[in-house]
């Protein structure tokens, strides 16, 4: 793995560990910070993969197109095209007053996030056991 994609999932990890705690530590939990968190989490993975089969992209948070990258490069990322879309709510506007999302959104933003992650790290082979060459 090349050592921005790395990066890239160093940083996703990062986020993914706030959310949880956000999630776990907090009753009730701070449904904005999982929220945001959960989108943050999944775009940085999402890049990781771009960055790791050489797709270049703009400075942008949007899910939906980061989304459809993906699916360029891989078409088993098509099925989850609602899901990159409803983390997208959370991305810019849940960081603003007037914006608040709900504890069943947080759930929701941590369910999304755990299935695109393990979705993701898979196709990254971050889950598989390292071996010697040809074994």
């Amino acid at each position: 793995m090349s050592a921005p994609t790395t990066e890239w999932v160093a940083k996703a990890e990062g986020d993914y560990r706030v959310m949880m705690v956000a999630l776990k530590v907090i009753d009730p939990p701070e449904a904005d910070a999982v929220c945001f968190h959960a989108q943050q989490c999944i775009e940085k993975y999402a890049k990781a993969f771009l960055n790791e089969n050489g797709v270049e992209f703009p400075r942008t948070h949007n899910m939906e197109f980061l989304h459809k990258l993906c699916v360029s490069v891989d078409s088993e990322f098509a099925p989850f095209k609602i899901d990159f879309k409803r983390l997208d709510d959370y991305s810019v506007e849940i960081r603003y007053p007037g914006v608040d999302a709900a504890e069943e959104d947080a759930k929701d933003a941590v369910n999304i996030t755990s299935r695109l992650r393990t979705f993701i790290r898979a196709k990254l082979r971050l889950d598989q056991p390292i071996t010697p060459e040809g074994n």
